[in-house]
């Protein structure tokens, strides 16, 4: 996702600094506990609203045009030719269990083809209509942008179905030269990989031809991935020497502070060894003679352990706890250990420019989901879009199975925008805890904590047994399977969208003026009796804090030292 894009070093460019929006965790078969893909988005823009989009499968007369809208603005971009039968979308995952998530990284600015008719978001979601494998998706992607242009700047997509997992990068080749530069990589088995609004593709094994359905084959590009560089005077080495990212995409301190950092605290979860790219995931950027950058991550790295899906619910609430970043612990964290900054995310004092950490968990986000597809399950119950609303810290995965055709109302397009509060929006009724929550957030979130985990185990659990249910009349009533799908899955979001009204009340009744109620017994022959009340002020190392700012200024006279 993007917003803008600004310039930081002189030359050569770029990054986003509107957002720096959207973090994707990708996890192949062999890494994870029960042999599913899994793949994690989190669509962090201040201006996109939290819903869960849904095309229904459908079949079109030949000859039928698809007009094509930016996914970030709504303008009209023009019309393509429609397929004559497209397949049931739930948010980025379809029903043949392909899930499509990305990242903006921004690149080379002169490359955006203003004249292209399919940006980034309508490559995800008109795939997503077309694809029954992660391959096949890849392979429409850059057929849909050679026929039409390629409208948005640089993007990272994740590109996964039930059997494999692939990093995409793409960047168009300006105006007047339609379509797009790019490579994708299979991501090993067993192992894991992450973008986050910075390229990561570096060097790779360039492919004369692109056999699309050839097992074997694991890299796919474009012809002029590397001519094209040369054209352009971006590149003048050896082609095995040729980095996609340091070509198109250089890492500035940007790139690495705002982007890689995420990045690094994913896989740093995960593996030993992260410790040596610590200066690097801050923006201590070492260069070699050609100018690329010597001290990057590498591209996966294979876990210690197998991850859940509730592990990556937890991953995608990182606020870089247990660094020196830490932003629940310096002073922007204030007495209550907020770890989150309110934009822009850099500013100046006396000419110099200082920034706010960019971490995982942010509170702009409009949605996040952690797709998760199932080999050993029929396609119709194997994938899941765990989906959520708001800051994925704060926030319930939901479980919507990707074959479900009726969207849940708290959920549901045109319930609410981000000018029009309705309390039968999840996205509002999630940001009201939220929001509050960022005033007290110490106290706060262990209660939020509490209700978000009982829901995320309740849901595993439910989950489990109602695959078994399924699987057992799918071959023999798959009109009861497809009952059971939206049933439950309306069920969740319903049950999930009341929980967490009620923990709005709850909250707001328990810390209301800065106090800290709890309910109190009635003694006997009272009508009424006022509950247990607290007063926890900003705590002693806060006080201490003001103290050393102000000297006497709060000092009581007369008061015992």
């Amino acid at each position: 996702m993007k917003k803008f894009f600004v310039i930081l070093t002189a030359g050569l460019l770029l990054t986003s600094l509107a957002g720096f929006a959207c973090t994707n965790f990708i996890i192949t078969k062999g890494a994870s506990i029960d042999g599913s893909v899994m793949v994690s988005y989190a669509a962090d823009s201040h201006l996109l609203y939290g819903e869960l989009y849904h095309w229904p499968a459908k079949k079109y007369p030949k000859g039928t045009m698809l007009k094509v809208y930016e996914w970030d603005t709504g303008k009209f971009l023009g019309e393509i030719a429609q397929v004559e039968e497209t397949y049931n979308v739930v948010g980025n995952v379809n029903e043949h269990q392909v899930a499509i998530g990305e990242t903006t990284y921004g690149g080379r600015p002169e490359l955006v083809d203003t004249t292209g008719i399919v940006d980034y978001g309508s490559l995800i979601y008109i795939t997503l209509q077309r694809a029954k494998t992660a391959r096949e998706a890849i392979m429409i992607m850059t057929e849909l942008m050679d026929t039409y242009g390629y409208y948005s700047s640089g993007e990272s997509f994740s590109v996964c179905d039930k059997n494999e997992a692939w990093i995409f990068e793409v960047i168009g080749k300006g105006v007047g030269n339609k379509g797009a530069v790019w490579v994708a990589m299979q991501i090993p088995d067993g192992y894991v990989c992450a973008h986050a609004n910075q390229a990561r593709i570096t060097t790779f094994e360039y492919q004369k031809k692109n056999d699309w359905f050839n097992p074997k084959q694991t890299v796919f590009n474009s012809n002029d991935v590397i001519s094209f560089a040369r054209e352009k005077g971006y590149f003048n080495g050896k082609d095995q020497d040729f980095s996609f990212s340091d070509t198109y995409a250089p890492v500035d301190f940007g790139g690495a502070r705002f982007c890689e950092i995420r990045v690094w605290a994913f896989f740093n979860a995960v593996t030993g060894g992260m410790d040596k790219y610590w200066e690097y995931a801050k923006g201590n950027i070492e260069h070699g003679d050609n100018g690329y950058a010597t001290n990057r991550m590498p591209l996966w790295v294979q876990p210690t352990t197998k991850i859940s899906q509730i592990d990556m619910f937890n991953f995608m609430g990182d606020h870089l706890e247990g660094t020196e970043l830490d932003m629940s612990k310096d002073i922007g964290a204030g007495p209550f250990g907020n770890p989150y900054r309110w934009r822009p995310l850099t500013w100046e004092v006396d000419g110099v420019t200082y920034c706010n950490e960019r971490a995982t968990a942010t509170q702009q986000t409009a949605f996040s989901f952690v797709a998760q597809l199932r080999s050993w399950l029929p396609d119709m119950i194997g994938a899941i879009n765990w989906f959520s609303v708001d800051d994925a810290a704060t926030t319930v995965y939901v479980p919507m199975y990707a074959s479900m055709t009726e969207i849940p109302k708290p959920f549901k397009v045109g319930n609410g925008d981000l000018m029009n509060f309705t309390m039968e929006s999840a996205f509002w009724v999630f940001n009201m805890v939220s929001n509050y929550a960022y005033t007290r957030y110490s106290m706060m979130f262990p209660d939020i904590q509490k209700v978000q985990s009982e829901l995320h185990n309740n849901f595993v659990a439910d989950v489990e047994k109602l695959d078994r249910k399924m699987s057992e009349m799918i071959n023999t009533d798959p009109v009861k399977v497809q009952n059971e799908i939206n049933r439950f899955s309306n069920a969740a979001a319903i049950t999930t969208h009341k929980r967490w009204t009620e923990l709005y009340a709850y909250l707001f009744t328990k810390y209301m003026d800065g106090n800290l109620k709890t309910p109190s017994t009635v003694p006997a022959g009272y009508k009424y009796y006022a509950p247990n009340i607290e007063f926890p002020g900003y705590g002693e190392q806060w006080y201490k804090r003001i103290v050393d700012e102000t000297g006497n200024q709060f000092k009581v006279v007369g008061a015992a030292h």
